[in-house]
This record gives C-alpha cells, structure tokens and sequence, in this order.
C-alpha cells in the first residue's frame, strides 16, 4: 500500500536560528537604509517640485521587504507556527510586484522618449490601453497568487492542490516575462532608428519628456532599467525554475538552499535598490508635473506645449529674470537637453 507522499521542499526550507536570524538582520538592515534614502530623495524633491512618485513607492517596496524579513525572523524563532510560515510567503513572493510595476512605468517613458511619434493618434491610444491592461493582469495574477497560496496552505484536498500548483506556476512564467518585458521594450526602442521626422513639432496635451539634464543621453537610461530588468528577471526566473523542479522535503538540491533564497530573491533587488539611488532614477526619469494631478504617465498636467526649437521656461512670477527650473530643448540629433 503506497504511503502518502510528504510535502514539497521549498526554497529556503524552514528557518533556523542559524544563519537565518543574522543574515535576515542584515538584510532588513539594509532595506531600511535603502528605504531610508529613497525617502530622503522624494522629501528633498518635493521641496524643490520635483514630484518624482516612484521614489516612494520605492520606499513603500522595502518596507515590504523589512515586513518579509521580519516574519522570517519571528518564523525562525517559532519553525513550527503555520501563521508565520504563511505571512512571511506571501510577503516574500508578493513584494516584487513593486519592482516589476515601477520598470514597467519606466519602461513605457523610455520608449515614448525615444520615439515620440507614438504619440500621436491611433499609437498612442493602443500603447496608453495596452499599458493599462498588462498593469490589471498583473494585479489579477498577484490575487491569484494570494487566494491559492492561502488556500493551498488550508485545505486537505489533493485535487485542489494540483490545480492550485498549476495556477502558481503559470503565474511564476508570466511574472518572469513580466519583468523581462522592460529589458526587451527598451532594447528594441533604442535599436531602431530614430528619425528627426519621427519628433511630433507639438507634442499633444502638452506632454513634454524630460529625460535628464545637459543634453539627454538615453544610453544611461536604456542600461540602468535594462540591467535592473534582467537581474529581476534573473531572480524570477530561478524561484520559477524551482517551483517547477519539485523535490519531497528531505531530499532538497542546491537551488532549495537558504543561499539560493536570499540570493536570488532579497540580494538581487537590494541591487536593484540601491543602483536606483546611487545612480539617481529620480532625475534620470524625472518627467515635469508627472505627479501633479497627472491622468496618465508621463501627462503633465501643468506644462505647456513644446515645439521643434522651442523652449520650455519656469520661472518664479515677479522676478525679472526668470529662475530656469526645467527649459527642455530638441537638440540636432534628435534629442532633448536641459
């Protein structure tokens, strides 16, 4: 009589006191003071109206990476609380949304800034609903995500358990391929040709993009959201991989080791965190007034149009010479300084 076959093993497995605790210190450690400095940024900026929303919904992302390594912690002290064990899953699995939202919003820009001829007419519309659909999906596959690790953790029933695996790792390839989606829009955007035909001479609705200072150069841009891309799509990917290679617990590989979890998982967007700071997004992907009431990324809702030669000037009212905050200019190649 065939014995019933025990549960899977799971990346990371159980926690334990050691190494567990320390390095998940460590790490929340360091999503604090990445968080920390995202919020600065957003705080300095706002000052300044420099309104550059993605700097905290950075902050907003480590906080629910401190959340995740907290309950690992408190996981790690009580192995055998299914609660904590629950929690600190789904916190773990569902935080890098964030990540993959923000490269997308980004990734939209970029594109719209490369070849601003999107813009325009039937384009525009299909990019601005498209965009909108794959941000709803991903909401959708992140309730599915939810409802199927919680009930999967409740119930008895074998059958419902296949089919709720099944449903996890579909969701763990379209999130792979959501996060790879950045990386593939941004490289193809920046591989065709850019033509100064290709520049409406009035962009519509006044939307003006504002992608650097001194002379935009789309290079950095195109390599810092690529190179976060594929480093998430990295992380996604293996957690993919090892859902897929099912082993009963007892019998775990490598890639189920703790090293592999807090690799491939908290070390790889602590990469992406920091580069973000470090090389300053909050300017790189500064678009005016984009958190100004905007409808729409990238729509600033105050700025004016902008034509081929044409300057865009704010200044403070009364003075006689005019402060320039933001004067974004077409350049002969086709691109746009500051």
């Amino acid at each position: 009589m065939s014995s019933k076959p025990g549960p899977p093993a799971t990346l990371g497995g159980i926690p334990s006191t050691i190494p567990d605790i320390p390095v998940s210190a460590v790490l929340l450690a360091l999503f604090v003071a990445g968080g920390a400095t995202h919020m600065t940024l957003f705080v300095r900026n706002r000052r300044r109206n420099h309104r550059f929303i993605f700097s905290f919904v950075l902050f907003m992302f480590t906080v629910t990476r401190a959340a995740a390594l907290s309950l690992r912690i408190a996981w790690a002290r009580s192995p055998r609380n299914p609660d904590l064990a629950l929690a600190a899953t789904l916190f773990t699995a569902a935080g890098v949304l964030i990540l993959f939202i923000i490269n997308l919003v980004l990734a939209e820009r970029t594109v719209r800034a490369l070849h601003p001829a999107i813009l325009l007419g039937r384009a525009r519309r299909l990019l601005r609903w498209g965009f909108r659909a794959l941000l709803a999906s991903v909401v959708a596959v992140l309730i599915m995500v939810v409802v199927c690790t919680v009930h999967s953790n409740l119930t008895t029933d074998a059958a419902a358990k296949r089919k709720e695996r099944d449903v996890m790792l579909f969701a763990g390839v379209y999130m792979a391929v959501v996060a790879l989606l950045p990386a593939v829009a941004v490289g193809l955007a920046w591989a065709l040709p850019r033509r100064r035909g290709d520049r409406p001479s009035n962009p519509p609705d006044g939307e003006v993009f504002l992608l650097g200072r001194k002379g935009d150069r789309m290079g950095p841009k195109v390599a810092l959201l690529g190179s976060a891309s594929l480093l998430l799509t990295l992380g996604a990917g293996f957690r993919t991989g090892v859902n897929f290679a099912t082993k009963p617990a007892g019998q775990e590989q490598w890639y189920h080791s703790k090293p592999a979890l807090y690799c491939f998982s908290f070390a790889i967007e602590l990469v992406v965190v920091y580069s973000y700071a470090i090389f300053r997004f909050d300017r790189m992907f500064y678009v005016p007034d984009s958190g100004n009431n905007s409808k729409e990324v990238g729509h600033g809702s105050e700025s004016q149009e902008v034509g081929m030669g044409q300057s865009f000037e704010k200044g403070r009212s009364g003075d006689s010479g005019r402060e320039l905050v933001d004067r974004p200019i077409y350049d002969d190649a086709g691109r746009y300084e500051v």
